[in-house]
């Protein structure tokens, strides 16, 4: 479904991103994993083109989105759950979810009714301002409009920043029923544990490159990788 080829991309003229290769397939649920500062949010910029790549090639469904706006890109089929959230705090929560509709051409289409079935305690603040949400419901917000794009593929940039570990079990309980469904998706974490509970492929990311590439059991079973690259190991 979606592709990496030799990606490189820059902030000015610092090179962040050298040479990355990776890839999703259709129906999986693809963990990108490391460090901060590494390059896994540059990764997902250069993707949906906020960050275009200097060099290199992206195709998404055989269309190659270098060189495309974060526009076109998104009505290609990619949602973007971002980094920090960013839902629009003046608007209500049904507000900020019909914005982002698009019907697209699934069977089984996401629709307000949908989201509210799948996120009921945005249903119950439907007419509360964003502003006035707690972070994890902000948080399943965000999540909720990019299911309103209906996308193929959905791109989760560090869903569990910042949110109690009761709310983090809550958002990965979604994210298990979207993988359930089939939904493609794209995860950039931090918390190794739950990234791996719900990964079919894993790769890490050192210094903008990709330094490892396997699956869950192949990684949590290799210890030498995951102290030197994610600093974690044990039972971790």
């Amino acid at each position: 479904m979606l592709e990496l080829k030799d990606i490189h991309t820059y902030y000015g003229e610092s090179h962040v991103l050298h040479g990355v290769d990776m890839s999703v397939m259709t129906g999986t649920v693809v963990a990108l994993l490391g460090r901060n500062g590494m390059g896994k949010t540059t990764t997902i910029r250069s993707i949906i083109g906020l960050t275009p790549p200097r060099r290199g090639s992206i195709t998404f469904n055989g269309i190659e989105l270098a060189g495309m706006t974060p526009e076109k890109i998104s009505r290609v089929g990619i949602g973007l759950v971002p980094q920090g959230r960013m839902i629009f705090p003046s608007l209500s929560v049904t507000e900020n979810l019909t914005m982002a509709a698009r019907l697209g051409n699934k069977d089984d289409p996401w629709t307000l009714e949908k989201v509210y079935e799948t996120f009921p305690r945005l249903k119950e603040r439907g007419k509360n301002k964003g502003n006035l949400l707690s972070g994890g419901e902000q948080q399943m917000l965000t999540i909720a409009r990019a299911l309103m794009t209906n996308p193929d593929l959905i791109m989760l940039d560090e869903p569990s920043e910042g949110l109690a570990p009761i709310v983090v079990q809550e958002v990965y309980r979604i994210i298990e029923r979207l993988k359930a469904a089939g939904q493609s998706i794209l995860l950039v974490e931090q918390d190794f544990g739950m990234a791996m509970s719900v990964a079919d492929h894993a790769y890490i990311m050192t210094k903008g490159e990709i330094v490892y590439g396997g699956g869950p059991q192949e990684l949590m079973e290799n210890e030498a990788v995951k102290t030197k690259h994610l600093g974690v190991g044990g039972d971790a």
